[in-house]
């Protein structure tokens, strides 16, 4: 079924509060970067700093507050704490924006020119 055949519903005004944090959080860019990172794969707090050229302690506390609003979990494995993206939606979510984002630019989107372009981009 498609949206256009359910019927319109209002979203519970607490429900409404979690989206607007959710893009509140995607509105940083180093939290973007971070975010396109771990799509697809687990990243430690060090490796993410050196792919976003951010210092470590300032790469951290984007992943608390991406950690608070449930988008990234740490997972230790000794002294390394590990990111993943908390779940597929925030994957999709992100995957979504960059593909919306990729339509603003000059000449055929990345992502349509073939499923190659893309990964080759993302290391995916």
């Amino acid at each position: 079924m498609n949206a256009a055949n359910e019927p319109l519903r209002r979203l519970p005004d607490d429900q409404v509060g979690l989206v607007v944090e959710v893009f509140r959080m995607l509105a940083d860019a180093t939290r973007v970067q971070v975010l396109w990172a771990l799509v697809g794969r687990e990243m430690s707090v060090n490796d993410l700093a050196d792919h976003v050229g951010k210092p470590a302690p300032s790469v951290s506390q984007h992943l608390s507050k991406l950690r608070m609003a449930r988008l990234v979990r740490p997972r230790r494995e000794g002294t390394t704490i590990f990111y993943s993206l908390e779940n597929d939606h925030v994957a999709q979510l992100v995957t979504d924006a960059v593909y919306n984002a990729e339509h603003a630019g000059p000449g055929i989107p990345g992502h349509h020119r073939g499923t190659g372009a893309l990964k080759a981009e993302t290391g995916a």
